[in-house]
């Protein structure tokens, strides 16, 4: 295999590399939209430049060679030790913003990028890649083995192989030391350890949520923020453990999504704990549609009893109402009522099978009249037949 045809494998039919028009799932879901990009002279504002590499991971580094790098292209960029390799997502203004947004602040964080990757770097790089599964499935026997109580979720191991990253998973504080020298003397690698989280790890696997789209965490989502039942209170949602987590086991990130606009439109709603006061009785807090702007009262404080619902704009005048001292005579508004009633129905009450009764009657007679006409004819075929013969 060529460098071409290694380039179009990663590419999956891309110009320029594995970011190129944000192609496949692990690729759009680190992909940043320059919308810079069009802007002249954008790309020779800074000489950093964004790289991707396998999953979740980015860095960012300094062209101190002046190449023509564009989004989608292939390069070795310095490593400890060694070299790695990686695809350019992003060049121009819009790469110091990146950097504020990780929080990169020491320019020893900021390393260089080589060169273009040559066919002699993406040879290795293929080589690399391909030892990942097998060692990850061996490196969970030897972790199984010393009896850790972590799981080895994915190795990425370093465009040169000489480095390898080790993903893990542990509830408590593990002591890997002696992990990492049997793992060491099994691969002949500088080994790194890193821990991620439950959502990371979802992820990296991917998959299909109940919404019947994939996983935001497979996809564009990167900045995980700590999700609490709160948000599913705030929105009136169930709260069911086994609806509210998501595939990773956790509660679900989009519970976080709409949070806001109920929180905003919630603020237009009495109180739950308010009591509406009428002359037919009082009226106590039921349920509430949060975006409709609709509340429901019952009359009993504990069970659904006599249900009534009325706009929150009607609420607040009882609620005013109440505060003067008077009391409305309804709940609801009557004059309001009777603007929105709708037309009669003058048939609601009336049996539309009727006509069907009817018929079937019509039907019967006109059966029993057909039988006595062909009676009547049939006889006074008889007689012209017999007067025929006497003749």
């Amino acid at each position: 295999m060529d460098f071409k045809d290694m380039t179009f494998q990663l590419a999956h039919g891309c110009d320029r590399g594995l970011c190129a028009r944000a192609c496949g799932r692990q690729d759009r879901q680190l992909n940043t939209y320059d919308w810079l990009a069009d802007v002249p002279g954008n790309a020779d504002t800074t000489d950093l430049v964004e790289v991707q590499f396998k999953n979740t991971r980015k860095g960012y580094y300094h062209n101190v060679n002046n190449l023509d790098l564009k989004k989608g292209d292939i390069v070795a960029v310095e490593a400890n030790p060694g070299h790695d390799i990686g695809v350019v997502t992003l060049t121009g203004r819009l790469v110091k913003l990146q950097l504020k947004k990780v929080n990169i602040k020491s320019p020893d964080d900021i390393r260089r990028v080589y060169r273009i990757a040559r066919p002699v770097d993406m040879e290795k790089y293929e080589e690399a890649k391909a030892r990942e599964h097998a060692t990850m499935i061996e490196s969970r026997q030897i972790a199984k083995g010393l009896g850790l109580q972590m799981k080895i979720g994915d190795v990425e191991y370093q465009g040169d192989g000489n480095k390898a990253i080790f993903y893990y998973i542990a509830d408590e504080r593990v002591d890997f030391r002696q992990l990492i020298k049997d793992l060491a003397a099994a691969f002949h690698v500088r080994i790194e350890m890193k821990q991620i989280g439950a959502r990371q790890e979802a992820g990296r696997i991917g998959g299909t949520g109940p919404c019947g789209r994939e996983l935001c965490c497979a996809t564009w989502m990167k900045n995980f923020v700590s999700v609490s039942t709160n948000a599913a209170r705030f929105q009136d949602i169930s709260l069911n453990p086994q609806k509210l987590a998501g595939m990773c086991a956790k509660l679900k990130c989009c519970l976080n999504y709409e949070v806001d606009g109920y929180i905003e439109a919630s603020r237009s709603l009495p109180g739950k704990d308010i009591v509406l006061q009428t002359q037919d009785g009082d009226f106590y807090f039921f349920k509430a549609d949060i975006l409709a702007g609709q509340v429901t009262y019952s009359t009993d404080k504990n069970i659904a009893a006599n249900l009534e619902t009325i706009s929150a704009r009607r609420a607040r005048e009882i609620v005013e109402m109440n505060r003067k001292g008077e009391k409305p005579i309804t709940l609801s508004d009557e004059t309001k009522a009777k603007e929105q009633q709708g037309p009669v129905d003058l048939l609601a009450g009336a049996d539309i099978s009727r006509f069907d009764k009817s018929k079937h009657r019509k039907g019967r007679s006109g059966r029993q009249g057909n039988k006595e006409n062909r009676h009547r004819n049939g006889g006074r075929r008889k007689e012209d037949g017999q007067k025929k013969r006497d003749a």
